[in-house]
């Protein structure tokens, strides 16, 4: 088949979204570093199964883009043929606030969501870092927060999901039913494939009150080691806090910024944690846990000014260090040890799953050493150790998934659901 020309493809992706809506890619369009040829915006679902019937006439590669703000994750993307843009998928269908589901298109921006529930005293259990980002694109990331400590991730809270798929047929996929007792496993799959199984057009997720009151318990910890043992304390003493989150900083983390209370500053790093229910249930956790916590834990209103905030910003490498819970503190040693100094840190530590930040002017093979080393010691623990960005030339020099045991099953999953690898190229594991 002769590939449509560049004119001609505006043309027809034009007549599926509106002239507006399709155009040239741009430089504001790159996917992972790499350029984009064209850009479409569907208005309605029929819309996005028309555009991607037509990439699988013409064999074109789509990512799918929300807010754009995980755009950079994964390997380089290229050839990127077409941005499919779902900003034009929003919406919000809640019933009556006792139904406790609420059905979101994927173009809706999450925090518009939220405030929508908040009127009438309820939420999403979700708190992504990322700002600004989509349902779609966080439900497709299955990023999770500070909260995945008592809710875990988008992919939990999943009770159905839309998609369209790399042939153009839309798909409803119960994720978890309404009894919340698991289901069928495309919807779940889908949750954190980048785009790379399907093009998220709506999920429906469990909402819940708004909890009445909420109170963080910080302190300071000197040493990965000291965080190992307020976690394992705090877990063994069964309080349930919401959240138990770690920030540890290579100098003396600053005092907070603004109107954000000024946590623990005497050591490099704090670990704080979310306590949230009535107002007296809370009151009486809280006191417990800062008992249980020890060194200077004291109680605030408000959450350190690092919370859900990543510790990494644009061009740094950025890794994600998964593994079981009691082995956290070795992961971020290991990291220490192969990076040769202390690096920021910060995450979910209750749950094993932290970020950090290496400096993007480290050459590759110097970031392929370190890769080994941490990849090496968690190898008998369980973790992983991934590349979620970095530079361009560091992308496309080092291994980003490393040795994960699923990826025979992972590219399995991907021809059953994208034979001809037209979506998301390179951003699922084992996929370039």
């Amino acid at each position: 088949m002769t590939p449509a020309s560049g004119p001609d493809l505006v043309r027809r992706l034009g007549d599926i979204c509106g002239a507006r809506f399709a155009r040239p890619a741009g430089p504001a369009d790159l996917v992972a570093g790499a350029p984009a040829r064209w850009v479409a915006a569907p208005g309605s679902v029929d819309d996005v199964a028309a555009v991607l019937r037509i990439a699988a006439q013409e064999d074109l590669s789509v990512v799918a883009r929300g807010a754009g703000s995980k755009i950079d994750w994964g390997a380089p993307a290229a050839p990127v043929d077409i941005v499919l843009d779902t900003g034009r998928l929003a919406g919000i269908r809640h019933g009556t606030p006792d139904e406790l589901v609420a059905e979101i298109g994927a173009g809706t921006p999450l925090r518009a969501v939220q405030a929508a529930l908040d009127r009438v005293g309820q939420r999403l259990p979700l708190d992504p870092p990322s700002p600004g980002a989509t349902v779609g694109g966080v439900v497709a990331a299955d990023e999770a927060g500070p909260l995945r400590q008592l809710h875990g991730t988008p992919a939990d809270q999943l009770v159905g999901l839309s998609y369209v798929d790399a042939s153009g047929a839309v798909t409803r996929s119960e994720g978890w039913s309404a009894a919340w007792t698991p289901g069928p496993d495309p919807a779940r799959l889908l949750c954190g494939s980048l785009g790379a199984l399907g093009v998220v057009v709506s999920a429906t997720l469990r909402v819940q009150p708004t909890p009445a009151s909420r109170v963080w318990v910080s302190r300071s910890v000197w040493t990965p080691l000291e965080m190992h043992d307020v976690v394992r304390d705090v877990r063994e003493a069964g309080l349930a806090p919401a959240a138990i989150e770690v920030d540890l900083r290579p100098a003396t983390p600053a005092l907070g910024a603004g109107n954000r209370p000024a946590h623990p500053p005497a050591g490099p790093g704090t670990l704080s944690m979310l306590v949230e229910g009535g107002p007296a249930e809370v009151a009486e956790r809280v006191a417990e846990l800062v008992a249980v916590a020890g060194g200077d834990a004291q109680a605030y209103g408000g959450p350190p000014d690092w919370w859900r905030r990543y510790p990494f910003g644009p061009g740094d490498v950025a890794l994600q260090l998964d593994v079981p819970v009691g082995d956290l503190h070795a992961a971020i040693y290991a990291l220490r040890d192969a990076a040769g100094s202390a690096v920021p840190v910060r995450g979910s530590a209750g749950v094993g799953v932290v970020h950090a930040a290496l400096p993007g002017r480290l050459p590759p093979e110097r970031v392929s050493a370190i890769l080994a080393a941490v990849r090496g010691v968690l190898l008998g623990r369980g973790g992983t150790c991934v590349v979620v960005a970095a530079p361009t030339p560091i992308r496309e020099a080092v291994d980003l998934w490393g040795d994960l045991a699923t990826l025979p099953l992972l590219r399995r999953i991907k021809h059953r659901f994208d034979p001809h690898a037209r979506l998301a190229p390179g951003r699922f594991p084992g996929s370039r």
